[in-house]
């Protein structure tokens, strides 16, 4: 009896500890699960500028700068790829530069020259991740265009105007190529750089003496990005 009573005892303890033992097991997966969880969507906002060209101005250089501001939300797909949808104001465009002035007739040498295009930009990416949240992505974006001014000044002030682009208008669509990368600097703080490019013409048929018939966006981008609801 004393012997059944022993072994009762010590079976009780065993079995006590054992389910401490799954208790606390289950206790901290548990825990460790919730902290590894990763929300499915998350965002934040874009601030940053754009370092800008049109293709076919005869005006090589990324001399316009524009604002990129908005903001971005990501939704993951499994734990390595994401998917992100933006909605930004983005001022594209281009800048003539002195060391690429030209003459539009024998009398007239173009001082200056630039087009300004504000446009409401919705970019759609496809991202890989790496363990630190950094990404590379790459997707289209339709701009539509809000409002443009067109600008050019001579060594003569009787041409000196807004140049009259009725005759040659810009699209209200532009479609654009992206690649991009982001680098996580702290926390939810990226560093982003990206390049897009029209898919197509923003204007056709042009007949200045100084470019050539179709032009297209052609651009640099540089912007922080800080995302909330991201586990790190």
């Amino acid at each position: 009896m004393l012997v059944s009573m022993a072994k009762i005892r010590k079976f009780r303890g065993l079995l006590l500890a054992l389910v401490s033992f799954l208790f606390t097991a289950t206790h901290i997966y548990a825990q460790s699960y919730y902290v590894e969880q990763e929300n499915t969507f998350y965002g934040g906002p874009v601030v940053g500028a754009n370092f800008c060209q049109v293709d076919g101005d005869d005006y090589a250089g990324y001399y316009k700068t524009g604002l990129n501001v908005g903001g971005i939300v990501y939704t993951r797909f499994g734990q390595r790829f994401a998917g992100s949808l933006e909605i930004l104001y983005s001022q594209k465009g281009s800048r003539g530069h002195k060391a690429q002035l030209a003459n539009l007739t024998k009398e007239i040498e173009i001082r200056q020259y630039g087009i300004s295009l504000d446009y409401a930009e919705i970019p759609i990416m496809i991202h890989i991740m790496d363990k630190r949240k950094s990404h590379i992505g790459v997707g289209l974006s339709y701009s539509q265009l809000v409002s443009l001014k067109e600008s050019l000044t001579t060594n003569n002030p009787k041409y000196d105007d807004t140049v009259n682009i009725s005759g040659y208008p810009f699209r209200r669509a532009d479609v654009n190529l992206l690649v991009g990368f982001n680098l996580r600097l702290v926390k939810g703080l990226f560093f982003n750089v990206r390049y897009q490019y029209s898919l197509a013409p923003i204007r056709t048929d042009v007949n200045y003496d100084f470019s050539r018939a179709k032009q297209f966006n052609n651009l640099y981008v540089v912007r922080l990005v800080y995302l909330f609801g991201q586990k790190y």
